[in-house]
This record gives structure tokens, C-alpha cells and sequence, in this order.
């Protein structure tokens, strides 16, 4: 059963206070003759707006379960997302974070209190870890994306775009799990169903694109989605629950290019002021780039999923052309 409307606005509701309204910033794309907005969720507690779907999930546990603590796997931005909330509610938090996980991450994940543990860079690695230290130690699992309390929890960021912008009609949120796209896509198709959503993911890490057209769930391995510079879209493959959602409210999955990233992360920076990671910066990669795959539409909303950039990533943007 896919996520209600219902559990949508519960999650908002919960989160109130905890994470941010964030706001929609114009974007000037050349070519472009509709409005194009940014969803800046970079400017979130943690800096990404997977503190949505972390809290919605922890803050419906038992007294007891908090008590056991929880743990997650994570990249870097679900990790401080959980961390974040496991310290706001009182729990333990454990998180089995990738080798090549970027530094800037790993040290706020420590900071907020949480324990990492360190394996492999596959993402088939760290769930496995966390599901047996899950076992040993009676933690509670909170899965960066393939569960229902997470989707309602992301929801709410296409929640916010549509009480913003009732007048949109295109919406781009990246992909990787799913977490996002999902839950986005279902908050905006339950309220507006004309609206088109497309989700946008690096051309080297494709697996939504190859799955969602392919019409069966498929994964990629490791060492072809850890090519791309997206650290936060290296998911090897889409969440079950994410793939249902996807199906019934996603119109296309579009791929970008790493230099279309690049280039998207240099305009949000010197148009927008806004810092991206290159996960947030998909979807700009997308109106940049493949603006002829997108229209027609008026007001368009694209989603900057984070903000956590490595320092060395973000010099490099910006002094190399």
C-alpha cells in the first residue's frame, strides 16, 4: 500500500519545529521562458533534507525502542540525518558509513554524537553490516529510504513546494534510494495530479533510469555507481517501497553528465548564492542541460537535496573552467 495524504501531513505536523520550511530561490536559466525555482534543502539543520524523513521516523518509536537505540547505513547526509534526531529524542545512534564517504560528513555524523562504523564502499556493505549489528545488539533499524515513515517524512518537502507555488507545474527532485523522489512525488501528484515530476540522477550511476523504464527493479555494482562525483546518488539500486511510488506519481528519470554537474553546482553558487553538494545539483544539471526534455511548463521547482560539499570538491568547482 502506497503512503497515504493522511500520513503525509501527520509527518509534517511532527516535524514542525525540527526541520526547516526551506525556500524556493529563482534560478535564471538561460533559454528558459518559464520561472525555475530552487528548493534550497541545503539550508536544513544537517544541511540536506534527510533530517525529514530521519525524525518522522525515530519520533514514532516506543519509549523502549529509543532506549535500545537505533542505527542506520549511510554515505554522509541519512547518517547526520539520524544522528541529528536520535540526539533531539534521547536515543543512541549507529551508523555504518562507506570507506570513500566524504570527510566533511563523517565529522558532523561524529560531532552529533553518533558511532560510525566503517566498512566497504558498496552499498550492499553497509546494509548488511548494519542489519547484523542490528542483530547482535537489538538496535532499531531507520533505513535511509525503503520504508514508509521515511517517504511520508521526505513528502513533506513537495508538501512545502506546493503551499508555496500552487501554480507549478514541473517538479525535479534526484534520485538514488528513492527516499526523496518518492515521497515528493507523492505529495505533489495526491494534491496536483497535472503536475509532472521527473526524477534526475548521474548518467554514471543509472539504475532508477534503467529501472523505472524498464518497468523491473535492477541493480547496479559498486564500482559503476561510485564513478560519479553524486556520493549521495551512489545507491546501488532503488528501495522496493521507492519503486511502487515511483511507478504510480513519476513521469521520467532523466540522466546528467558529471561536467553538467559541475557547471550546475558553479550557476547555483554564483546565481542562486546557494552551496550544493553535487547530489543537489542534479536537477540544475537538468534544466541546464536537457531544458528541451522538460517543457513545456511554467513554474518549475527543482530540488537541492544537500549542501554538504567536501571543501576539496568545492575548490575545484569553482577555480577550475
Amino acid at each position: 500500500m502506497l503512503v497515504s495524504y493522511k500520513e503525509i501531513r501527520d509527518a509534517q505536523e511532527r516535524i514542525r519545529g525540527i526541520a526547516l520550511h526551506t525556500p524556493l530561490v529563482r534560478l535564471q536559466i538561460p533559454g528558459s521562458t518559464g520561472n525555475i525555482y530552487v528548493k534550497a534543502e541545503g539550508l536544513q539543520p544537517i544541511g540536506s533534507f534527510k533530517l525529514r524523513g530521519a525524525y518522522n521516523k525515530i519520533a514514532q518509536l516506543s519509549e523502549e525502542e529509543r532506549k535500545r537505540g537505533v542505527i542506520t547505513y549511510s554515505s554522509g547526509n541519512h547518517a547526520q540525518g539520524v544522528a541529528y534526531a536520535a540526539r533531539a529524542l534521547g536515543a543512541k545512534a549507529v551508523i555504518v558509513m562507506p570507506s570513500n564517504a566524504p570527510e566533511v560528513k563523517k565529522q558532523a555524523t561524529a560531532a552529533l554524537g553518533a558511532e560510525i562504523v566503517t566498512v566497504g564502499p558498496a552499498s550492499s556493505e553497509r546494509k548488511l553490516k548494519a542489519e547484523e549489528l542490528e542483530a547482535k545488539f537489538g538496535y532499531v533499524m531507520v533505513p535511509p529510504y525503503d520504508d514508509r515513515a521515511i517517504i511520508a517524512g521526505q513528502a513533506t518537502c513537495g508538501l512545502e513546494i506546493v503551499e508555496d507555488l500552487p501554480e507549478i507545474d514541473l517538479v525535479l527532485s534526484p534520485v538514488s534510494g528513492g527516499g526523496l523522489l518518492s515521497g515528493v512525488a507523492t505529495a505533489v501528484k495526491l494534491i496536483k495530479p497535472d503536475v509532472r515530476v521527473f526524477g534526475i540522477e548521474p548518467e554514471l550511476a543509472a539504475d532508477a533510469q534503467e529501472s523505472f523504464r524498464g518497468g523491473k527493479l535492477v541493480s547496479w555494482p559498486a564500482e559503476m555507481t561510485t564513478r560519479t562525483m553524486a556520493d549521495g546518488l551512489r545507491t546501488q539500486s532503488l528501495g522496493e517501497l521507492n519503486f511502487e511510488h515511483v511507478r504510480a506519481y513519476v513521469d521520467d528519470i532523466i540522466t546528467v553528465a558529471e561536467n553538467e554537474i559541475v557547471e550546475a553546482m558553479r550557476t547555483l553558487l554564483y546565481q542562486a548564492r546557494l552551496t550544493p553538494e553535487p547530489s543537489g545539483a542534479v536537477t540544475a544539471a537538468a534544466v541546464l542541460f536537457h531544458l528541451e526534455q522538460l517543457l513545456p511548463f511554467r513554474n518549475a521547482v527543482v530540488v537541492m537535496s544537500g549542501g554538504n560539499v567536501e571543501p576539496e570538491v568545492l575548490r575545484r568547482v569553482v577555480c577550475t573552467v
